[in-house]
This record gives C-alpha cells, sequence and structure tokens, in this order.
C-alpha cells in the first residue's frame, strides 16, 4: 500500500539537555547507581560536509525561523499525562501522547500511560526495518557487501522535507552501509532501498515488517511503509515500540552498537545521529528518534547502569528537546526506584515433587535458569512454589514440573519454571501394580 507522503523532517538536536515455599522472604540487594551524566549543551549536529549546504540548501534555515518555530512548538505542549500503570510510587507525568518504562531483562512495564494506544510512529517505523536486515543478516540471507540499487522511488531528491542518506540515483551501496543509513541517519532512501532489494517494493516490505511485528506480539501495530512517512493505517503504540526495541538488543546483538554511533559519513556528507542523549549519557546506547507534523517528536531509548537495562518510550512531544527531557526523566525515575534482586540462587533445590509410578518417589525441583527480579527499591520479595499435580514417571531431567512465583506486597512480580534435577525412570510392572493399590487405598 502506497502511503500518503507527507513532508517528513527529523531535525539534529539544537542543543543536547539531557507457589509451596512459606515465610521464604528476601531482602532485595542495594547498589549504587552512577551518575547521570548532565551537559548544557554538545552543539549543533549537522552535517560537517562543506559542499552539504550548497547540494542541498533546503536542509539550512534561518535562526529567526528556528526560534519562531521552537516558539509555536512550546506552546503546542500537551498537559502532563500521568501513569496509568506504575509498579513503584511517585511516577513522573508526562507531556506526551504515550509513553512507557520497561525492564529489558523481563519485559515487565514498570510504568505506562496510554501505552496500547495506536499512533502515528513516524522513523520509529525505521527499528522494524532495521530489525529484518539485522536478522536477514544473522540468518545468511543478505550478506553486509551485497550491493543494493538505488531505485527513482527509492531515490532522496535532496529536498530536505525528509530524512536521507542521500544515495545518488541508480548508484549501489552496501548492506552494512545501507542500515548505517537507515539506523544513523534515518535515511527514507536507505529504507525504501532495502525494501524493493528484500522484498521488491515497499509494500511487498511492509508484509514482512507486519507478519514479523505479529510474531514479536506487537498487537497494536499495522505497518504501511518501511519509512514511517504518514498514512492513516500505518500506526504502532508504546508498548509495541518497546517490545520491538527489546527484540533489537537480545537478538541483534552483534549489530546493536550501531544505534550508539554518534554520526555515519556517506556520499561525503557526515550526518549526526538525532538521539541527543548519546551525546550527555554514556549509559544511554540507541535506539531510534521520529517526528512528522502528524507524530510529534518521539524517541525510544535504551539505557544501561550497572546490572539493570531499561527501555523508555516517548510519543508524540512538542520539540526535540523535550522528547529528551522527557526520556531523561522518566529513566531516572526507573533507575532511582527500583533494582534488581534474586529469589532464588541458581542450582538451589527449591522443594522436592513427589512422583507416581517411579523407581523414585520424589524428585528435586531446581530453577530452569538464572531469574533476576526487577523491583522497587528496599521492598522484601515473597517466592511461592507452585508445583504440577499428578506428575507421573518417567520425568525427565529438566522438564518442567512447576513454577515459582515472586511477590512484594501482594504485587506479582513475576515468575519463573521449575524443573527436575534429574532423571525419573518408570517402575517395574510389579513396583507400579503396588504403587497404584496403595495410592488408591490411600484415598
Amino acid at each position: 500500500m502506497t502511503a500518503n507522503r507527507q513532508p517528513s523532517q527529523e531535525t539534529r538536536p539544537q542543543s543536547a539537555t539531557i507457589d509451596a515455599l512459606p515465610n521464604h522472604t528476601l531482602q532485595a540487594k542495594t547498589f549504587s547507581l552512577l551518575p547521570i551524566a548532565l551537559a548544557i549543551a554538545v552543539g549543533t549536529l549537522l552535517p560537517s560536509s562543506a559542499s552539504f549546504a550548497a547540494k542541498h540548501p533546503a536542509a539550512a534555515k534561518p535562526a529567526a525561523h528556528k526560534k519562531a518555530a521552537a516558539a509555536a512548538a512550546s506552546a503546542n505542549a500537551l498537559p502532563p499525562l500521568a501513569a496509568q500503570t506504575a509498579l513503584a510510587d511517585n511516577p513522573p507525568a508526562l507531556p506526551a501522547k504515550a509513553w512507557l518504562l520497561m525492564d529489558f531483562d523481563s519485559g515487565e512495564v514498570l510504568a505506562s500511560a496510554n501505552a496500547d494506544e495506536p499512533l502515528p510512529p513516524a522513523s520509529l517505523t525505521k527499528m522494524i526495518t532495521s530489525y529484518i536486515v539485522e536478522q536477514a543478516l544473522r540468518s545468511g540471507k543478505l550478506k553486509q557487501t551485497d550491493l543494493v540499487t538505488v531505485s527513482q522511488n527509492a531515490w532522496c531528491r535532496g529536498s530536505g522535507t525528509e530524512s536521507c542518506m542521500y544515495l545518488p540515483l541508480n548508484s549501489q551501496a552496501t548492506v552494512i552501509d545501507i542500515l548505517r543509513g537507515i539506523v544513523i541517519q534515518s535515511g527514507n532512501d536507505a529504507s525504501k532501498a532495502i525494501a524493493e532489494h528484500m522484498a521488491g517494493s515497499e509494500a511487498g516490505f511492509a508484509k514482512l515488517m507486519n507478519a514479523e511485528a505479529q510474531r514479536l506480539g506487537m498487537t497494536y501495530t499495522q505497518f504501511v511503509n518501511p519509512t514511517g512517512l504518514p498514512d492513516p493505517e500505518h500506526k504502532s503504540s508504546a508498548r509495541d515500540l518497546a517490545i520491538l526495541a527489546r527484540a533489537i538488543i537480545r537478538d541483534s546483538a552483534e549489530y546493536y552498537p550501531i544505534y550508539a554511533e554518534h554520526d555515519f559519513k556517506y556520499n561525503g556528507i557526515k550526518q549526526g545521529n538525532r538521539n541527543a542523549l548519546l551525546y550527555t549519557d554514556p549509559t544511554v546506547d540507541g535506539l531510534k528518534t521520529g517526528h512528522t507534523a502528524e507524530a510529534g517528536y518521539c524517541l525510544v531509548t535504551s539505557s544501561k547502569r550497572n546490572d539493570m537495562r531499561l527501555i523508555s518510550v516517548i510519543l508524540n512531544t512538542h520539540s526535540a528537546q523535550a522528547r529528551a527531557d522527557h526520556t531523561r526523566t522518566l529513566l531516572g525515575w526507573g533507575f532511582g526506584s527500583f533494582e534488581k534482586a534474586v529469589p532464588i540462587q541458581p542450582g538451589a533445590v527449591v522443594t522436592t515433587a513427589k512422583v507416581s509410578f517411579g523407581k523414585a518417589d520424589t524428585v528435586g525441583a531446581v530453577l530452569g535458569a538464572p531469574w533476576m527480579l526487577t523491583v522497587p527499591r528496599g521492598q522484601q520479595v515473597q517466592a511461592t512454589v507452585e508445583l504440577k499435580p499428578g506428575l507421573e514417571a518417567p520425568v525427565a531431567k529438566g522438564a518442567v514440573v512447576g513454577k515459582v512465583v515472586a511477590t512484594s506486597n501482594g504485587k506479582p512480580l513475576g515468575e519463573t519454571p521449575l524443573v527436575a534435577q534429574a532423571d525419573v525412570e518408570r517402575a517395574g510392572l510389579l513396583l507400579r501394580t503396588w504403587q497404584y493399590v496403595a495410592k488408591w487405598f490411600g484415598k
């Protein structure tokens, strides 16, 4: 489906501001936070090529016009939107149409407002475009050195009304350069070119995008193009975009560092990453900005401090400065309000599960994997064991025999599987018969 194209321009930041187990109670371990790096300004992120202004005059705007635009944007700022979901006290109220904070390890939403409202995502769309490219590289469907041709449709004419990598018409670029052009330069031309290369057309690629979004569990998302250019049917939600960001960090580890790169030079034009927090907070390492008149200013960010990584989403706020400020506020609250806890140590036998008709009557139940929770700072964690009823041999080592549920002040924090510590072979016929009779008379 062809997008109803409207002017879409992602401007550089003008200044960067920055179940049982009774009484099983554990105290979450505290840790000190790294200080949030602050800075007043990092300078304007504009292409450094001396020929850029001459080649693309529409990209340069008078300072007076910038000031007028900033004043108008401030006047249109939304009222603060209080959290509708929060796992800790005193979450911030942010002037955006939707926002969300997610713990990367568990995928738990720590606080949110309008998290499932479908909204125009602008260039945040390019996260699914880059994710598909990254997964194709990982699977071997694409190679970094494969050449991508720039068609008339993909070519960006340098009008200054949209974000471009400035790929020349009918030229070819490597897949890895295209990926950088999408992630760092937010290139609409790069996004269209790779879409045509992989699926024949933007509409064909949109089918791949929606299939991948559905696989990831993005239930409030519908994509119609690879760029985020406005279309009434092109929508996503704060929760869905956080799910996508988590998938990128988890599944694209070898390519994720690209999201933290400050700039990229191609075709003689050097452009800076539009995520202002990359320049002012060393704990931030991604992910993507977005802006159209309809979508407002949007930002998906990831920050890791000590052993905790948080993902924030800000949708539709009034300026590039505001999206950075709101993100900083949300991350500050998150890291200040939560900490990591290990309710049960890996390898420890949590309980024993009864087994019927086996050579052994019981089997030890242990964690299937290391378990770490993000919990409100200073709160106690209760862990309760829930075993599967009617467990019968044979039982294989590693088979799920139950689960552990963690709560704090009666609120669920998470759960993890319990697995069999060892094999339990099925008993012989005579022993099974005796066990059956004993079980029947024991009723």
